[in-house]
C-alpha cells in the first residue's frame, strides 16, 4: 500500500486534504472563540448603591443575585456588640476585622446587620465604636459559616450572623456589610489606624453560545474526514491493483497449451 501512496497523484491528494484539514481546523478555532462573548449580557448593577431595606430582606437566604450589591443604611451601632474576627488578610498580611452590630432604621423587626468597620493588624489599633446618628455606605455580602474553634471572649473565627445572634441574643440580618464609608451626624468617621477592607465584585460570567461550539466540533469532524477519506482512497486503488494482478496470474495459469503434433500412421487402403 506504501507504493500505492507514493505516488504523485496521491502525494498530490494528501498534501490537498492537509491543506483542507488546516483550513477546517482554523474554522474550528474561531468557532471556539466566537462561542465566548464579549458582552457579558445585562449587568446586575451591584455598584449601584441601593438602599439595604430595599436589596435584601431579614430573616431569609442570600441569593446570588443579592450578593456583593453596594448598600446604603442609616441608623446607629451598639458599642455593647462588637467582636474581632481571627485570621483575616490584608496585602498578604494577617491581622483582625473590627466588627460592630449596626440598628438599621426601617428594618422589619428591628434586626441588626454586622458591619465590618476595617482591618487592623493588632487588635489595640482597633478605633473606639462610632456613636451618634450614622449612615453607612458598603458591600453587602453572605454570612460565613461558623466554625468548631472558639477563641478567646470577644473574639470569632468566622463572621457567621448565626453565631452573632447566639452571642448577643438579637435578631439580625443573615448577611454582613463590608463598610466603605462610615459618617456620624454628616461628618465622616475618623478611622485611625484601621484600613477599609476593600472587597470587590464577583466576576459576572460569560454566556456561552452552545451554537458556536457545535460548529467548531462539526470543523474538527471535517478535518479528520479529508484525511480519512484520502486514506480510503488510497487503500481502494491498492486493493483494486492487487485484484488486478491475480486476474492476471489467473489467466496466465488457464491459457490453454499447444497441441503436440504426433506423426499420423500411414493408412493402408
Amino acid at each position: 500500500m506504501l507504493k500505492t501512496a507514493l505516488q504523485p497523484r496521491w502525494i498530490a491528494g494528501l498534501l490537498f486534504a492537509l491543506v483542507l484539514s488546516t483550513v477546517f481546523v482554523l474554522l474550528s478555532q474561531w468557532q471556539f472563540s466566537s462561542a465566548e462573548s464579549g458582552d457579558a449580557g445585562e449587568p446586575r448593577a451591584t455598584e449601584e448603591v441601593r438602599p439595604l431595606t430595599e436589596a435584601f430582606t431579614p430573616g431569609k437566604p442570600m441569593y446570588e443575585t443579592e450578593a456583593d450589591q453596594m448598600v446604603s443604611f442609616t441608623g446607629s451601632f451598639d458599642p455593647d456588640k462588637s467582636v474581632l474576627v481571627e485570621q483575616r488578610l490584608q496585602d498578604g498580611e494577617t491581622g483582625y476585622w473590627a466588627v460592630t452590630a449596626f440598628n438599621v432604621d426601617g428594618a422589619p423587626s428591628g434586626e441588626f446587620i454586622p458591619v465590618v468597620r476595617g482591618w487592623v493588624p493588632d487588635p489595640d489599633d482597633v478605633s473606639p465604636v462610632p456613636t451618634g446618628d450614622a449612615a453607612v455606605v458598603g458591600r453587602l455580602l453572605p454570612s460565613e459559616a461558623p466554625l468548631a474553634a472558639t477563641p478567646e471572649e470577644g473574639r470569632v473565627s468566622a463572621l457567621s450572623t448565626a453565631e452573632l445572634i447566639n452571642l448577643w441574643d438579637a435578631p439580625a440580618y443573615s448577611a454582613f456589610v463590608t463598610a466603605s464609608e462610615i459618617t456620624v451626624d454628616g461628618s465622616p468617621v475618623d478611622s485611625g489606624s484601621m484600613e477599609p477592607v476593600q472587597v470587590s465584585a464577583q466576576p459576572e460570567d460569560t454566556p456561552v453560545n452552545w451554537l458556536n461550539i457545535f460548529y467548531a466540533l462539526e470543523w474538527i469532524v471535517f478535518a479528520g474526514f479529508s484525511v480519512f477519506l484520502w486514506w480510503r482512497l488510497v487503500a481502494d486503488e491498492y486493493q483494486r491493483s492487487l485484484e488486478d494482478d491475480e486476474y492476471e496470474d489467473d489467466d496466465d495459469d488457464g491459457a490453454p497449451e499447444s497441441d503436440n503434433q504426433h506423426p499420423s500412421s500411414e493408412v493402408t487402403k
